[in-house]
């Protein structure tokens, strides 16, 4: 009964080249939240020009307050309102995409530029299909989205491929094992200091 008991990790080391998806998520949201905001905040311009009109037309000081108030208060709820709708919207986005990347490299043990280009036409194909519209119109929405998803993300993942290359081309000691990016980078420092020396 006092026997010690082996536990055996299942963890996998993350693979070179994939992206934390929650970081990946919330760098989304905040990205969102910005596009959204800034959306609405420059649509509503034309919406102050019209409560610039109709302050010019009314000679009442109160009603002019209440006009003005009830302006900015209209015009905060549309920015939140889109700051939420662009946040949650590219959030959702982006943990799809990188979590269905993550998966399949996980699933297929290499991350290619297959993996970038599956995980962007299902996510771009979800996001077809839960737009608004007939059942036909979705459905053209999904193949459209896996057409154009592959379309995007093939060139895309073929440069996030090579960029991981270029990176990780000094990370390997002299064993062959990989080294830490930051490991790295000071090995290439000192061995340029010693060069120069």
């Amino acid at each position: 009964m006092g026997g010690t008991e082996e536990t055996v990790s299942t963890y996998a080391p993350k693979m070179a080249g994939t992206v934390n998806w929650g970081t990946a998520t919330v760098v989304g949201v905040f990205a969102g939240m910005l596009y959204g905001g800034s959306k609405e905040a420059a649509a509503s311009v034309s919406k102050d020009a019209e409560v610039m009109l109709k302050l010019g037309s009314t000679p009442d000081k109160r009603e002019q307050h209440r006009l003005m108030r009830d302006a900015m208060e209209k015009r905060f709820i549309r920015v939140t309102r889109g700051s939420i709708v662009g946040g949650v919207r590219l959030g959702m986005f982006t943990a799809e995409f990188y979590g269905l990347q993550n998966l399949l490299a996980e699933k297929l043990g290499v991350h290619g530029i297959y993996n970038v280009v599956g995980a962007g036409s299902a996510t771009a194909a979800t996001f077809g299909l839960i737009m608004p519209g007939s059942l036909r119109w979705r459905a053209r929405n999904v193949l459209l989205g896996l057409v154009m998803g592959a379309a995007f993300c093939f060139p895309l993942g073929w440069i996030h491929l090579k960029l991981v290359e270029k990176a990780n081309e000094g990370s390997l000691g002299e064993r062959g094992e990989a080294k830490s990016g930051v490991g790295a980078t000071i090995e290439r420092l000192e061995g340029n200091l010693k060069k120069k020396i």
